[in-house]
């Protein structure tokens, strides 16, 4: 399951906390303005979405991945802030970037 391919426990409790990778499904009732519902129908007229719940279910994830990567960002800034200053000169901070990732994808 999602939970055993987590890393962070913050992300983990964001994860369970809301739910995420938990296939129930249920039914809601929600209100569109004439304009949110034209842009609906468009979308589901494209044959880009089946149907109207595609499109906002499409939406959601959408939404909830741009937050976990918006959390794993954080996360990671507060990482680099809580590090310290280094030693090392920018020059020498790059090359060792482009080692590493030279390696990992090269």
């Amino acid at each position: 399951m999602l939970n055993s391919c987590v890393q962070s426990p913050e992300l983990l409790n964001y994860i369970n906390s809301n739910n995420i990778g938990v296939m129930g499904v249920v039914r809601k009732s929600i209100t569109f303005t004439e304009q949110q519902d034209d842009w609906i129908k468009k979308q589901v007229e494209q044959g880009d979405f089946t149907n109207d719940s595609e499109y906002i279910r499409h939406l959601v994830r959408t939404h909830q991945a741009s937050q976990q990567d918006l959390i794993e960002l954080e996360m990671a800034l507060e990482e680099g802030l809580m590090s310290g200053v280094s030693d090392k000169s920018v020059e020498d901070i790059w090359k060792e970037t482009e080692l590493r990732y030279g390696k990992k994808n090269g």
